[in-house]
């Protein structure tokens, strides 16, 4: 239809009426004459009420309602901090959390900063150019291991992730070479079937099935592969094969190419050099490495250098070894030298000139490295951590710091809360987890990665403090699980204490990550430090600057000798207390409910007196507290005349550090001043404790040693108290710290000086002297940086002084290497399984456990390549198809049992007692690998020290020759002797031919000279002598010998009867007689030795039973079976060692998987079940036993506050421990979940796991805690329910706090199951345990 035209004479324009935002339309009168048509579009009028908006009124604008987060005032406010111990944030949060993803993002383009320009430059500061780029480029590591790529989940998931999420693809593992293809995805006989003309529509590769075309049929098709990729011709046949892929023709040119290459390499190589030497290997370095030969390409490995010969080693070999290593140390010196010109722009500014290994370390994390420090305690690594979350602030991205202890994890918090914007997630605690840098324990970290939270994306940096705590039996596996599973896109910072094979750790960690790692460090103490011995109120000097002064510790034993005038043997380790060096009694771990708080009831003066009541050790025997005391108010008196406190004696038991600070109750160290300071922070720290809690026994007794400058930690204390201790120590107003040696592991509070109570302690199995490593640990704590220009430590040497060598070996001993812990555990497989493309077998190939193996792996496939382009050998058998071998297996099963005959059958008295004249025996052979029937013709004697046997030999060569003392024997083919030969019928059976001048008594004379050779009816047969060793079998047969006329008279009509009887005991078949019984005649009691001899006899039968057995080319065809055997088992040996079976927790790993399958958590094809994820949810208990617990419904019938108690045997740790008075209820449910653990316990056992059913239930079910945790369930005081047990207060509250993470995991669980009822009982459970002391906020986090 026409078009309408519309007449321009009609002119409006649009308004909006009022606030309520009508439109109206306002007719306009006409203009004459205007050309302008911009002038005809018509006007926007504004309402009157609205202003004008500008750029900045619109921006303020989005800033205030869509970018500016609200909190709800009544859950966060002031009051309610630290009390709310699960905060839901990002519910709470007042603004949108889910947008739509954008399609492109502006990013900022990086440079070196060293290769920044000045021009751009804006206030003396680089600002870097930015591009658009589109948002897929930047999911790096984003997209999961399916098909489709990775969305983000949901917001309540994005911190701590879901099983519903899959991991990230973890760095340095190529998923997709995961997956098991099938033979024809990687050979190519697909592609050739194809281009051979092949219908298309066949069943591809890893398919169960084709395409079903229905009724339809393939239409016949051929085509043919040309080089001219147009219009295709019809070529002939050879030309068609001239041109088709061959993938057998490619492997052998490709063979014979590289070593073609090799070859002319050699030849040039022993040419002069040419005048442009530098040219060529500037060449060299360019192309001979990026070009690989067709060979390695097809194989996969490391390329070869063209001219290095596969077997030889050489100069090369270093250089190349260079290059594959990980791990770069080195070029510290120039990097500090140039470090302001390499780094101009810092992204912080450190108010002190850093050290080398900082400055090397921060100019590596600007290039975006990974970073390895190894330094001694306080020697700075902590700036490297600074560095890295001032560069993820900058970069606007996020980091982890992962630390082993909890405590760690909470002082941290507060110390980087001053300079970053800081969050902390532990077990029990999550603050601000929308933080840019959080802090948080590495079983989180775990959890996250295995879980795929989508904060996982953000992170670029995750920083490994206290690194050498993988070397922790029980949780250094965690260390390597986070390793492995860290995307490709996050950097790793790793600090540590030094240990010798950094090197070795940093390779392996850049091998798995498949990126370079920066090995920095120091092995110079910031505070040098000197080593002395404490004996009789003297400090003797032994070691300073890392040199040992002998003659210190010889006038320490001096003074010990005129001391004793006896001299008193005993260890070499100085003691402590009652044992010490003469090999420390075990200290009483089990405490009577009387002095359980392990301190003096006595009433408390804030003026620092104290009553005269003594604990219960020492009301027992009070010469040891006065002796205890003597020897402390010494020491303190010598290092106090020598301005060396404050002092840290590390005691290695927690009865021993409270024994000793109660000792010292006459001691005062502290001034008003420092009294009134410590008052007032203990009143205020505890003054958040209600009233009941705030005269707890052990806060009484606490506040009475912190008045008078003497402080204890360890981890019996209550949490509140050890903060209050450490932030003290702190501040320097404790003078004397009691303490066990996790204060040195978990706390960076250094002093001026550290004492060594003892150098023996208990490691929970033995008593046994301090490692060099943990002596390092702990002495690093000696010398303040800044404060102290030497640190002191010292020795306790009370009964005796230690040796030279023991005190070298602990002072100046290496330390500790970083050895791996790595094992498998029900839930890392099950996590691994739920992803079809992570296999366990990849988690187990690279822990630090198998990287060497693995790191060979390439020089093995080039090696294997090699035996297998060996041409093969063949045997030819003379006597038809060869059986060779057959022989040569059985002859090589038959080696395997021969040393175990020889020395428990052969040799044996019993079997001498059947070794007599005439028994038939079978021999070892000497020319040949065979053996040989026989006869005992001579026992040993007195000049005769060996057995002498006949024995029959093969017919090795037509010109043998009878060889004896002459060259012509005596009575062999000679008739010089008559013979009387009976009639037959009046001969017996066994009678012999005798000769009548051989019917006297022999002389013992041997008138042969051995060995002795001959022919007799055929048969070659041989005289020899021959040891008990030599013996195969003792057969059950014997045969008439006539020993004169054999061995005096050489007689041959005797040697004939005699080869005679033991050719017909080869009749029926069989070419030995039967062996001697192994029950009755040789007395053998051993079952499996019974069953060794009746295998080795059955050899020997079916040995001489084959046609190989005799034939004169054995030994030839034997040698060739060997070589072909031995290359044979050098190839399957290679080919075993480059699969998972040769993996070492390989059996481990099948065990577990077969109990999986049993208890219903993964099906027949590894997929895991809904009763598997719920045990994927079981962190902190056993998942077997979890599981089973919750769907055998143990909880339904309990109360909450039953259910958590019984959960308490999950989480509590201490072995000893009183025994619980418990309701029948909870008897009855405890008996029940014992009764499963050792179900579980047995079916691991019948699977071949190395697990023992009773230790399986007794180290995962400990029920000492299950009254306490009752009784504070219902709301008992804590003071109360301290009387219940033996257990000190600190385990008691980190049992508790434990079980509230214990009962998050079982809600979840009930989630998965469905069952609500269980929800809601975890849920009431978890808000009844959750009050008054025991959940107290950390003062690191909430201040004090």
């Amino acid at each position: 239809m026409d078009r309408i035209s519309v007449s321009d004479e009609l002119r409006f324009r649009v308004g909006i009426s009022g606030h309520s935002g009508h439109l109206r339309l306002e007719p306009l009168p006409p203009v004459e004459g205007d050309g302008d048509p911009l002038r005809h579009l018509p006007d926007l009028i504004l309402p009157p009420a609205f202003q004008r908006e500008t750029a900045d009124s619109v921006k303020e604008y989005i800033e205030e309602k869509y970018l500016s987060p609200r909190l709800d005032p009544e859950d966060f406010s002031p009051e309610k901090a630290g009390s709310d111990w699960e905060f839901d944030w990002f519910n709470k949060a007042k603004v949108p959390l889910e947008p739509s993803l954008p399609q492109s993002v502006v990013v900022p383009v990086w440079e070196l900063p060293f290769r920044r320009s000045n021009s751009g430059a804006k206030n003396g500061k680089w600002e870097p150019q930015s591009m658009q780029v589109d948002i897929s480029e930047l999911n790096i590591g984003a997209e999961d291991s399916g098909a489709l790529p990775r969305i983000a989940g949901p917001a309540k998931d994005f911190v701590r992730g879901s099983l519903s999420n899959r991991p990230f693809p973890p760095g340095g593992l190529d998923v997709t070479q995961s997956r098991a293809l099938d033979d024809g995805v990687t050979n190519g006989q697909w592609v050739r079937e194809v281009l051979d003309g092949g219908p298309a529509q066949e069943c591809p590769p890893n398919f169960k099935h084709g395409l079903d075309l229905g009724e339809l049929k393939a239409y016949p098709c051929s085509w043919v592969v040309s080089k001219d990729c147009g219009a295709s011709k019809k070529l002939p046949d050879d030309r068609t094969i001239e041109f088709s892929l061959q993938f057998d023709d490619l492997l052998k040119r490709a063979w014979e190419d590289d070593f073609s290459r090799n070859d002319q390499q050699e030849d040039l190589e022993n040419e002069g050099k040419s005048d442009n030497e530098e040219i060529m290997a500037e060449v060299s370095n360019n192309v001979l490495f990026n070009e690989s030969s067709e060979l390695d390409k097809i194989l996969k490995v490391d390329p070869v250098v063209p001219g290095m010969r596969l077997d030889e080693k050489h100069d090369h070999q270093g250089e190349q070894q260079k290059k594959e290593s990980w791990a770069v140390n080195g070029g510290g010196k120039d990097i500090a030298e140039n470090f302001h010109e390499l780094v101009p722009d810092m992204a912080l500014e450190f108010p002190f000139e850093l050290d080398s290994f900082q400055k090397e370390a921060i100019y590596h994390l600007e290039k975006g490295d990974s970073v390895f420090v190894a330094a001694h305690t306080s020697a700075g690594k902590t700036v490297v951590a600074e560095y890295a979350f001032a560069l993820v602030t900058k970069h606007c991205t996020r980091a982890v710091y992962t630390a082993p202890i909890k405590t760690i994890s909470n002082q941290k918090y507060r110390d980087f809360c001053e300079k970053f914007d800081v969050g902390l997630l532990t077990g029990d605690v999550s603050l601000r987890p929308e933080a840019s840098c959080l802090i948080m324990t590495t079983e989180i970290l775990r959890s996250m990665l295995y879980r795929g939270a989508d904060i996982i994306r953000d992170i670029e940096w995750v920083i490994f403090d206290e690194v050498h705590y993988v070397n922790d039996a029980e949780r250094g596996v965690v260390w390597e699980e986070v390793i492995i599973m860290l995307p490709r896109h996050i950097n790793v910072v790793l600090l540590s204490a030094t240990v010798p094979n950094t090197i070795e750790f940093a390779d392996w960690i850049g091998r798995t990550k498949q990126k370079k790692i920066c090995v920095t460090g120091t092995t110079r103490r910031p505070v040098p430090l000197e080593h002395c011995v404490f004996y009789s109120g003297e400090l003797y000097k032994v070691c300073e600057n890392e040199t040992f002064l002998p003659q210190g510790l010889k006038a320490a034993k001096d003074d010990y000798k005129k001391k004793n005038s006896s001299p008193v043997g005993g260890g070499s380790f100085p003691s402590a207390g009652s044992g010490g060096g003469r090999g420390q009694n075990r200290e009483n771990f089990q405490r009577g409910k009387q002095n359980k708080h392990t301190g003096s009831q006595y009433p408390v003066n804030f003026n620092g007196s104290v009553g005269t009541q003594l604990n219960h050790s020492a009301q027992n025997n009070p010469g040891l507290r006065r002796s205890e005391f003597t020897s402390w108010s010494r020491l303190l008196h010598k290092l106090s005349k020598k301005s060396l406190l404050p002092v840290i004696i590390f005691c290695f038991s927690k009865n021993r550090c409270d024994r000793s600070a109660d000792s010292m109750m006459g001691t005062d160290l502290t001034t008003s001043k420092e009294k009134s300071e410590i008052r007032v922070f203990y009143d205020k720290a505890f003054s958040r404790l209600k009233g009941s809690d705030r005269n707890l026994p052990q806060i009484l007794r606490v506040q009475s040693l912190l008045h008078r400058g003497i402080g204890v930690h360890h981890a019996g204390l209550l949490p509140i108290v050890k903060e209050v201790v450490e932030m003290l120590f702190c501040r320097g107003v404790i003078k004397v710290l009691f303490s066990t040696e996790t204060f040195a592991m978990g706390v960076n509070a250094p002093a001026r000086t550290v004492v060594f109570d003892s150098l023996r302690k208990f490691d929970g199995k033995e008593f046994r002297p301090i490692f060099p490593g943990e002596y390092t640990q702990m002495a690093g704590r000696a010398g303040r940086r800044g404060l102290d220009k030497i640190g002191t430590v010292v020795l306790m040497c009370r009964d005796e002084v230690p040796e030279e060598r023991d005190l070298k070996h602990v002072i100046l001993g290496r330390a500790t290497r970083l050895e791996s812990q790595f094992r498998l555990t029900y839930i890392m497989i099950m996590h691994l399984l739920r992803v079809e493309e992570l296999k366990v077998e990849d988690m187990l190939k690279r822990s630090f456990a198998e990287f060497h193996a693995q790191k060979k792996l390439p020089e093995k496939q080039q090696l294997l390549m090699r035996k297998l382009a060996q041409p093969t050998q063949t045997i030819e058998c003379i006597k038809g198809e060869p059986a060779i071998e057959e022989y040569f297996e059985m002859y090589s099963e038959a080696e395997m049992y021969q040393d175990q005959i020889n020395e428990a059958v052969m040799q044996s008295h019993v079997s001498q007692q059947f070794l007599t004249v005439g028994r038939v025996v079978v021999l070892k052979s000497t020319m040949t690998q065979d053996h040989l029937l026989g006869a005992v013709i001579k026992a040993p004697s007195a000049s005769v020290k060996r057995y002498i046997v006949l024995v029959l030999k093969p017919a090795v060569a037509s010109t043998e020759t009878v060889r004896g003392g002459d060259s012509t024997d005596k009575g062999v083919n000679k008739f010089n002797e008559g013979f009387f030969v009976m009639p037959k019928g009046k001969r017996a059976s066994n009678d012999e031919y005798y000769s009548v001048a051989s019917s006297r008594k022999g002389t013992g004379v041997i008138n042969i000279d051995l060995p002795y050779r001959g022919v007799a009816s055929g048969v070659n047969f041989e005289v020899r002598e021959v040891d008990n060793k030599e013996f195969l079998s003792i057969c059950d047969r014997k045969i008439k010998v006539d020993q004169v006329r054999l061995l005096e008279d050489v007689s041959n009509s005797a040697y004939t009867k005699t080869v005679q009887q033991l050719l017909e005991l080869k009749t029926d078949g069989k070419k030995y007689p039967p062996a001697l019984d192994p029950l009755t005649d040789l007395k053998l009691k051993d079952m499996d030795l019974v069953e060794v001899y009746y295998k080795w006899n059955r050899l020997l039968q079916k040995m001489a039973e084959n046609k190989c057995h005799g034939c004169i080319k054995l030994d030839e065809h034997m040698r060739l079976a060997r070589e072909i055997f031995r290359h044979r088992e050098e190839v399957n040996a290679l080919k075993f060692q480059m699969s998972d079976e040769a993996l070492t927790q390989m059996p481990d790993f099948q065990g577990r998987i077969d109990v999986l399958k049993s208890i219903g958590c993964i099906d027949d094809d590894l997929v895991v079940q809904i009763k598997g994820r719920v045990a994927c949810e079981m962190n902190s208990g056993e998942e077997l036993i979890c599981t089973e617990c919750l769907f055998e419904n143990q909880m339904d019938e309990l109360e909450p506050e039953e259910a958590v108690a019984l959960m308490s045997a999950f989480v509590f740790q201490q072995r000893n421990a009183s025994e619980p008075s418990l309701t029948p209820k909870l008897s009855q449910a405890i008996q029940r979940l014992y009764v499963t653990a050792l179900k579980l316990g047995q079916l691991q056992a019948d699977f071949k796991l190395p697990v023992s059913p009773e230790e399986y239930a007794t180290e995962n079910l400990k029920f000492g805690l299950v009254e306490v945790v009752y009784e504070w369930a219902k709301g008992t005081p804590f003071a109360d329910i301290c009387e219940l047990t033996d257990v000190p207060e600190g385990l008691i509250v980190r049992t508790i706090v434990r079980l509230d993470e214990t009962c998050r995991e079982f809600r979840n669980a009930a989630a998965i199951m469905g069952n609500s009822a269980l929800y809601k009982k975890m849920e009431a459970a978890s808000d009844v345990i959750k009050r008054d002391i025991v959940f107290a906020a950390s003062l690191y986090i909430t201040g004090v």
